[in-house]
């Protein structure tokens, strides 16, 4: 996008009408305008994609509310969307509708799931920086997201990637579903970082070593009841699994999905709840996926010394930093993932957006229970992110084109 709104909005007049998309543009905070914008150009590696279904994530509604923004300039300080505009929309689906000339392994009319980001790989750059080499791909040096750091996302009609972002998926999968395979594949390498985590507390480690026998996630929305899926039925976990969760309904699927125990903290003391349940010793392995800044302070007295802390949950706003110090205290692993690295294919495509897509495919992680807002345009979304998602009834939705 351009460096002003002026320029901007030029742009989007001087562009040939038969040139143009319908898109979903943040210009300003909790405001979202559906407009003509220009329809991608693509190059010669890359494919365009009709949009089928987009998920709207906590994320988005960060970024939408003001209280992120992942768009920055040279110097790291963020762009205020009345500068830069931003087409919001990170777990999408789509079906091919143009080829690159060089583009020989996907073809038009194909559906497939996006991986939003640019990395190494995707941007064609020899040799790969050190972090696409080990597979992080979302810290790569030249990283850039359709959807977040200012590239345009899915909450448009169309959108343009690199070929080896766009992965096939049967046409018998529902492209609602197909969507949340975004979400999941950040589950898959969370869990992945967990795993290889130099902590006290071991998952499904050596029997000389010390195993996590107690885990806590704290919030129930689709990142809770995803890890609660993954731990579970993938992974093979086989302690004590607790989930705190004030919604009724998320509760009780976090309990259809695996949760021993349930606790409501608008009715029971959740540290009195996980000490009761752990012998007063707290949890050996605590997952946030609230996003909400509260929570942090309570996490002290909910785990074990030494503990691992995983702090997946993104916003926490308005949350004073001295919340840490009780926690720094007990000397707690934080493991803080972003996004679905994992590597590579021969083909270049993303490991873990392969692997998360298998999980979906095969039943063995559902989401369809929990997508309880569906969309069919863009225009819903400024009343989805300003109103929908802090209902009690939602869990999540997702827009279909």
């Amino acid at each position: 996008m351009s460096t002003s709104i002026e320029t901007w909005e030029q742009r989007i007049a001087a562009a040939d009408e038969a040139a143009t998309m319908r898109a979903g543009v943040l210009f300003g905070v909790k405001r979202v305008e559906v407009r003509d914008v220009p329809l991608p150009v693509i190059g010669e590696h890359d494919v365009l994609v009709r949009v089928s279904a987009v998920g709207l994530c906590g994320t988005d509604a960060h970024i939408f509310a003001g209280h992120a923004n992942y768009n920055t300039d040279e110097y790291g300080q963020p762009i205020p969307f009345d500068v830069e505009p931003q087409i919001l929309g990170h777990e999408i689906s789509g079906r091919i509708e143009e080829i690159g000339s060089e583009v020989s392994d996907l073809k038009i009319g194909q559906h497939v799931v996006i991986d939003q980001g640019l990395n190494c790989v995707s941007l064609r750059r020899t040799p790969l920086c050190g972090y696409c080499q080990t597979g992080d791909s979302h810290q790569c040096e030249f990283y850039a997201e359709h959807g977040i750091t200012g590239l345009p996302g899915g909450l448009a009609e169309f959108i343009a990637v690199p070929a080896v972002n766009a992965v096939p998926f049967p046409a018998g999968l529902e492209v609602a579903e197909a969507a949340l395979v975004e979400p999941l594949g950040c589950i898959v390498h969370s869990a992945d970082t967990v795993m290889r985590a130099r902590s006290r507390f071991h998952l499904n480690g050596s029997s000389s070593g010390l195993r996590v026998q107690s885990m806590l996630v704290c919030g129930a929305g689709p990142a809770g009841l995803m890890f609660t899926q993954y731990f579970r039925r993938v992974l093979g976990y086989e302690g004590l699994l607790l989930v705190s969760e004030p919604n009724e309904a998320k509760r009780k699927l976090a309990q259809r999905f695996g949760a021993d125990h349930v606790v409501d903290p608008g009715y029971r003391d959740a540290v009195e709840a996980v000490h009761d349940y752990t012998s007063g010793k707290g949890v050996d392995l605590l997952i946030e996926a609230s996003g909400a800044g509260r929570v942090l302070a309570f996490i002290p007295g909910l785990i074990k010394k030494q503990a691992t802390v995983l702090l997946y949950g993104h916003g926490h706003a308005g949350v004073d930093l001295s919340v840490l110090n009780n926690l720094m205290f007990r000397e707690p692993t934080l493991v803080t993932p972003v996004g679905a690295s994992g590597g590579f294919e021969a083909d270049g495509r993303p490991s873990a957006y392969l692997r998360a897509l298998n999980l979906i495919e095969s039943r063995q992680i559902e989401v369809a229970p929990f997508i309880t807002h569906r969309y069919n345009s863009l225009e819903a979304v400024q009343n989805a992110l300003g109103r929908d998602i802090h209902q009690p009834g939602y869990i999540k939705g997702v827009v279909t084109l």
